[in-house]
């Protein structure tokens, strides 16, 4: 016989799942911090808002942006730390945009430290791991950021070369990085691996699991204030801020990533110096140029994904401050942007067309380049030294 079931209280539906409420809670911190950085930012004095402004202005995320301020505030020359890794031709990224971002920073008062990361690259095996071919590269950096208009006069950018500094100080080196090695475990290390251009399922030499506690200790020992690296490096940077919750230490670096310039084609995140098609070094001739960007992908009235527009953005704006299409009257006509959002504009309605943005494009970025060049050619040094990066096989 059946029997009938008891009455069951009805099921207890919470209100929110519980990733939306934790959702809500982070939008409504993240909410309340910006009302507190505006309070903050407006009652500063117009000069610190400026600088503020300018130097902010070099990176597309600030960890954090109420500690860059008070940076500024307090400090008028912050330590900003930026590196690389000697590893083959240099491309406009690294060329264009890191001339323009020093510029602005120190600019603003601050002192930059570039690393030339010799050892790191060794590490990380570019060039075969061959140190002298390493340094040769470096070298042939410099020329090419002086040649571009890198602003070198007064002193306040200095180009460090990690090998000798460490030598030369590694009895503050070591230990710092022993320490660092010792408060994280592997994982926390191999979740770093990007900063190498290197994927976190790949097989990594113990070299490589050592790199991010180096580049983490290159923070403390260059007493950089500001780090100011590509968005890619982020998560070291990241490391570093979690270094000063263990030691205690209250002043953590500000972390300023800049934005990554896509390669040519469609779909490439980011140039690569071993598919030459992705990218525009900063020695190419102008025929390589145009014929470049004549092949790169620019689909009609496509902001986003579109790599001729984010060179446009991120190097002939800030370099120009305008960009200037020259077109038959029947075409248009004429016409200078003076901002992205009004170029924008056009290019998605369809008003300004591929055809017209690419010779103008190809027009204002070697115009930057034309300086490259012609150092190329008459300084025998430095033709030397772009014969010999050429004839090297770049290795992963």
């Amino acid at each position: 016989m059946a029997t009938e079931a008891p009455d069951q209280a009805p099921e207890q539906v919470p209100d929110q799942a519980p990733d939306q409420e934790s959702d809500q809670i982070k939008k409504q911190a993240a909410e309340e911090a910006a009302a507190k950085f505006k309070l903050l930012l407006d009652q500063a004095r117009e000069e610190e808002r400026q600088r503020y402004s300018l130097v902010r202005s070099v990176g597309e995320e600030c960890l954090l942006d109420e500690e860059l301020l008070k940076l500024l505030q307090k400090k008028p020359e912050p330590i900003c730390y930026d590196g690389f890794e000697p590893s083959g031709r240099m491309h406009i990224a690294q060329g264009v945009m890191k001339a323009i971002n020093v510029n602005k920073l120190t600019s603003a008062g601050c002192r930059v430290k570039i690393w030339i990361a010799d050892w790191f690259a060794q590490l990380n095996n570019k060039l075969g791991g061959d140190l002298k071919k390493i340094e040769t590269v470096g070298q042939y950096f410099i020329e090419i950021w002086k040649a571009v208009g890198m602003d070198l006069e007064g002193g306040k950018v200095e180009f460090l070369w990690s090998s000798k500094e460490i030598n030369s100080r590694a009895h503050e080196y070591w230990p710092l990085v022993m320490d660092i090695a010792r408060r994280n475990n592997l994982q926390r290390m191999k979740r770093c691996c990007q900063i190498m251009g290197r994927a976190e399922g790949d097989e990594l030499s113990a070299a490589q699991i050592f790199y991010p506690c180096m580049q983490c200790a290159d923070v403390f020992f260059l007493k950089a204030d500001i780090c100011q690296l590509g968005l890619d490096q982020r998560k070291v940077n990241v490391l570093a801020r979690e270094y000063c919750d263990h030691i205690k230490r209250k002043n953590k670096p500000v972390v300023l990533s800049h934005h990554m310039l896509p390669g040519l084609q469609q779909g490439q995140e980011k140039m690569s110096k071993s598919d030459p098609s992705s990218s525009i070094f900063m020695e190419d001739e102008e025929a390589e140029v145009n014929l470049k960007i004549k092949k790169a992908f620019c689909p009609p009235k496509i902001v986003k994904g579109n790599p001729c527009l984010e060179y446009i953005n991120y190097l002939v704006l800030p370099w120009f401050k305008e960009f200037v299409i020259e077109r038959k009257a029947e075409n248009g006509g004429d016409k200078t942007f003076k901002s992205y959002e009004e170029l924008i504009a056009d290019y998605e309605s369809g008003e300004l067309h591929p055809a017209d943005l690419k010779p103008a494009l190809s027009k204002a970025l070697n115009k930057i380049l034309e300086p490259v060049r012609e150092h190329f050619k008459k300084d025998s040094n430095a033709r030397d030294l772009l014969k010999r990066v050429k004839a090297y096989r770049v290795s992963r």
